[in-house]
């Protein structure tokens, strides 16, 4: 089963911006499809952007459209999430996710990577 490492995580004015990167380990990578999900003190956790796993089809939380862009490499066994004009509502713990097939749905995905802190100051 593929394990999941993020990094990239941290602390940036608002209107800057960062990219998270989660490393999958094992050969089955290019089986899955690919999530990112946040969540913020005190709230549930949120669909933020999943990848199918041709990288063929992507997919947004509204709040994010147009700011945030996912993205996969194959070759390095990651999914990037890439993230612009970033707002203090932005900030959260980030966690990338594996699932057999893209969806807004977190019980959909079956593996988590521990998640890296995203901190947008005003």
């Amino acid at each position: 089963q593929v394990q999941l490492v993020e990094s990239g995580g941290g602390w940036v004015q608002a209107g800057g911006s960062l990219r998270l990167s989660c490393v999958a380990s094992g050969r089955t990578f290019s089986n899955y499809a690919m999530g990112w999900f946040r969540q913020a003190p005190g709230k549930e956790r949120e669909f933020v952007a999943s990848v199918t796993s041709s990288g063929g089809r992507t997919d947004y939380a509204d709040s994010v459209k147009g700011r945030f862009t996912i993205s996969r490499d194959g070759a390095k066994n990651t999914v990037y999430l890439q993230m612009n004009s970033l707002k203090p509502e932005d900030t959260a713990v980030y966690t990338c996710a594996a699932a057999p097939y893209a969806s807004r749905l977190g019980n959909v995905y079956n593996v988590w990577g521990q998640g890296t802190q995203v901190t947008v100051s005003s």
